[in-house]
């Protein structure tokens, strides 16, 4: 399975590939959609720009999910609303093609990737690294969006995990016993 990761962003869109098989993941690509060489007064041309990136990234790759981050509203509104339509252009690609896209934050990502959730950017992009066998780490929008990933494909493992594993409690371990009442 192949799993696109998404780091929605205005100026740069970070996107990282990955295939996994089991629980063995392997690299396939990474890198940015940029819309810095355009001017910041044309949104809608840097929309479509995003937009079209992403679905070129997933149509080159043939992915078969895809994994984006949740933004929250920061303390600019207006830079929160610019975000949340680079991430509604993302998702639009995304369900454009009909890909199932998972959603996790910021948080959870670190948590999966680093194991705690105030991790660096760079103690993001050095696991990721490591996870993957990397020679040198990837930019941080790149990492990022490969972190969200690693982490989509370990969600996916552990659920398929668990619905494969026979149920394993005991119906009676802690049950009540029938007793006397009054």
């Amino acid at each position: 399975m192949k799993i696109l990761g998404i780091d929605p962003g205005l100026q740069c869109t970070g996107f990282g590939v990955i295939e996994t098989s089991g629980q063995q993941v392997s690299y396939v690509a990474s890198g940015t959609i940029k819309t810095t060489h355009l001017s910041t007064t044309h949104l809608p041309l840097r929309i479509k720009t995003i937009f079209d990136g992403v679905r070129e990234v997933a149509e080159q790759f043939k992915v078969d999910q895809a994994a984006i981050e949740i933004v929250f509203i920061n303390n600019n509104p207006q830079s929160s609303l610019l975000l949340g339509q680079a991430r509604g252009a993302c998702l639009s690609a995304l369900v454009s093609m009909s890909l199932p896209v998972a959603e996790y934050t910021a948080l959870q990502m670190k948590k999966s990737v680093a194991g705690h959730g105030r991790a660096q950017k760079a103690q993001i992009q050095e696991m990721v690294k490591r996870i993957l066998s990397l020679s040198k780490a990837p930019g941080t929008d790149a990492s990022d969006a490969l972190g969200l990933a690693l982490t989509h494909a370990q969600v996916a493992w552990s659920e398929r995990h668990a619905q494969l594993k026979p149920n394993l409690v005991s119906r009676h371990t802690g049950a009540v016993k029938a007793g006397r009442s009054r």
